[in-house]
Protein backbone atom coordinates (compact mmCIF):
# COMPACT_ATOMS: atom_id res chain seq x y z
CA UNK A 1 0.00 0.00 0.00
CA UNK A 2 2.56 2.15 0.62
CA UNK A 3 5.53 3.48 -1.50
CA UNK A 4 8.34 1.84 -1.55
CA UNK A 5 11.49 3.22 -0.37
CA UNK A 6 13.52 1.46 -3.18
CA UNK A 7 11.30 2.91 -5.46
CA UNK A 8 12.06 6.49 -4.19
CA UNK A 9 15.40 5.93 -4.32
CA UNK A 10 15.32 4.95 -8.11
CA UNK A 11 13.22 7.93 -8.74
CA UNK A 12 16.70 9.91 -6.96
CA UNK A 13 19.16 8.52 -8.87
CA UNK A 14 17.05 9.26 -11.87
CA UNK A 15 17.27 13.13 -10.93
CA UNK A 16 14.06 14.16 -9.68
CA UNK A 17 13.57 15.27 -6.05
CA UNK A 18 11.35 12.99 -3.82
CA UNK A 19 9.63 13.93 -0.65
CA UNK A 20 6.99 12.70 1.69
CA UNK A 21 4.50 14.83 2.74
CA UNK A 22 2.89 14.54 5.99
CA UNK A 23 -1.25 14.72 5.12
CA UNK A 24 -4.34 13.86 7.36
CA UNK A 25 -6.09 14.12 4.67
CA UNK A 26 -6.72 14.41 0.81
CA UNK A 27 -9.99 15.81 -0.97
CA UNK A 28 -9.62 15.49 -4.77
CA UNK A 29 -13.10 17.86 -6.49
CA UNK A 30 -15.01 16.28 -9.13
CA UNK A 31 -18.09 17.42 -11.26
CA UNK A 32 -19.94 14.24 -9.78
CA UNK A 33 -18.82 14.44 -6.58
CA UNK A 34 -15.36 14.18 -3.93
CA UNK A 35 -12.88 11.76 -3.57
CA UNK A 36 -11.64 11.65 -0.18
CA UNK A 37 -8.44 9.80 0.97
CA UNK A 38 -8.18 9.77 4.76
CA UNK A 39 -4.25 9.42 6.49
CA UNK A 40 -2.50 9.27 2.85
CA UNK A 41 0.51 8.47 2.15
CA UNK A 42 1.72 11.38 -0.43
CA UNK A 43 5.06 11.29 -2.35
CA UNK A 44 5.91 14.56 -4.30
CA UNK A 45 7.89 14.92 -6.73
CA UNK A 46 10.32 17.60 -8.63
CA UNK A 47 11.89 17.73 -11.75
CA UNK A 48 12.40 21.18 -13.84
CA UNK A 49 10.31 22.63 -12.08
CA UNK A 50 6.93 20.87 -12.60
CA UNK A 51 6.07 19.22 -9.24
CA UNK A 52 3.53 15.52 -9.64
CA UNK A 53 1.90 14.52 -6.24
CA UNK A 54 0.81 10.71 -5.68
CA UNK A 55 -1.55 10.18 -3.40
CA UNK A 56 -1.00 6.31 -1.84
CA UNK A 57 -4.36 4.91 0.80
CA UNK A 58 -7.42 3.91 0.55
CA UNK A 59 -10.35 6.15 -1.33
CA UNK A 60 -13.75 6.94 -0.19
CA UNK A 61 -16.62 8.34 -3.32
CA UNK A 62 -18.54 10.87 -1.75
CA UNK A 63 -21.56 11.82 -4.47
CA UNK A 64 -22.73 15.02 -4.22
CA UNK A 65 -26.48 15.93 -4.73
CA UNK A 66 -27.86 19.28 -6.15
CA UNK A 67 -29.84 20.20 -3.39
CA UNK A 68 -32.69 21.69 -6.02
CA UNK A 69 -32.98 17.95 -7.64
CA UNK A 70 -33.14 16.91 -4.19
CA UNK A 71 -35.73 19.24 -3.60
CA UNK A 72 -37.78 18.53 -6.72
CA UNK A 73 -37.83 14.80 -5.92
CA UNK A 74 -39.12 15.32 -2.77
CA UNK A 75 -42.28 17.92 -3.97
CA UNK A 76 -42.91 15.52 -6.62
CA UNK A 77 -43.14 12.12 -4.60
CA UNK A 78 -43.82 12.97 -1.03
CA UNK A 79 -40.48 11.41 -0.38
CA UNK A 80 -38.50 12.52 2.99
CA UNK A 81 -35.10 13.85 2.51
CA UNK A 82 -32.99 10.69 2.95
CA UNK A 83 -35.44 9.21 0.68
CA UNK A 84 -34.88 11.59 -2.16
CA UNK A 85 -31.26 11.68 -1.94
CA UNK A 86 -31.14 7.69 -1.47
CA UNK A 87 -33.06 7.54 -4.73
CA UNK A 88 -31.13 9.88 -6.52
CA UNK A 89 -27.51 8.47 -5.68
CA UNK A 90 -29.00 4.90 -6.71
CA UNK A 91 -29.92 6.52 -10.12
CA UNK A 92 -26.74 8.67 -10.93
CA UNK A 93 -28.88 11.67 -10.28
CA UNK A 94 -31.70 11.12 -12.65
CA UNK A 95 -34.19 13.33 -11.60
CA UNK A 96 -36.98 11.09 -13.66
CA UNK A 97 -35.49 7.96 -12.97
CA UNK A 98 -35.50 8.74 -8.80
CA UNK A 99 -38.92 9.87 -9.08
CA UNK A 100 -40.50 6.77 -11.04
CA UNK A 101 -38.37 4.74 -8.43
CA UNK A 102 -40.07 6.79 -5.34
CA UNK A 103 -43.25 6.59 -7.06
CA UNK A 104 -43.51 2.82 -9.16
Amino acid sequence: MYFDRNAMNMLRKMGLKVEEIQAKRVIIETESGKIVFEAPQVVKTSLQGQEAYQVIGKPEVVEEINEEDVQLVMEKTGATREEAEKALKETGGDIVEAIMKLTG
